[in-house]
């Protein structure tokens, strides 16, 4: 089993995905902020729609990682990111952690798609909550984040990670249990604004390739 170290210096994915994601939030902010028409229409065109929506682009699931909807969303979402994604890029490699950051990212999308689905099938055909849902935006890199915890949990499950809020220490296998658990949970019964069933799709696409390179990586090596 890998151990971990903490790493003292940035990677260039995890150091080129902040860039992008800040200057994004930036960009955003600075040149539509006093134009709220084409400030909603930037979520409108590259924010996640369903894919019945008049908004649904193919583009989407890619693009809505790089959206944030306020500075606290883009601060815990890139925090989260340096943190667990610098040691896992050094393990990984730059390439390995490039592609598994966006199959999470996309996986998500795609799970959040399928929810959209669900949640639309209970809500009546061309009325006006149904006209609502379908131009309510999911956006930001949480579904990759979830991701990159998903992993950091199964390459280095006794890593200890000191909670913010109860600030204890966990050993990240539980960290991880615990969080994904709270996710299903608050995706079941409900939890206005948070898109959870994309955090956990991350997660389970995330766990998805993994497998799949723990078992080419033996069968290459055995």
């Amino acid at each position: 089993m890998a151990s971990y170290r903490n790493q003292s210096s940035t990677p260039p994915v995890v150091l080129n995905l902040l860039i992008a994601n800040i200057v994004a939030f930036v960009a955003v902010l600075l040149l539509f902020d006093n134009d709220v028409e084409r400030f909603e229409r930037v979520y409108d065109v590259y924010a996640l729609h369903p894919f019945e929506s008049p908004c649904f682009e193919w583009w989407q699931p890619l693009t809505y990682m790089f959206l944030h909807g306020d500075i606290s969303h883009l601060f815990f979402n890139m925090f989260a990111l340096w943190m667990f994604g610098r040691g896992l890029e050094q393990a990984m490699g730059s390439k390995r952690f490039f592609i598994y950051y966006f199959v999470c990212g996309i996986g998500a999308a795609l799970v959040q798609m399928g929810m959209f689905q669900v949640d639309l099938s209970h809500i009546e055909p061309n009325s006006i909550e149904y006209m609502r849902y379908m131009l309510v935006p999911t956006l930001g890199a949480s579904g990759a984040v979830f991701g990159l915890l998903l992993a950091f949990g199964m390459m280095y499950p006794n890593a200890t990670i000191m909670l913010l809020i109860p600030p204890i220490p966990m050993k990240a296998k539980w960290f991880v249990i615990i969080y994904g658990a709270i996710e299903l949970l608050l995706g079941v019964y409900g939890s206005g604004g948070v898109a959870h069933f994309a955090h956990l799709g991350g997660m389970f696409w995330g766990w998805l390739l993994m497998m799949w390179w723990r078992r080419r990586d033996a069968r290459r090596y055995f």
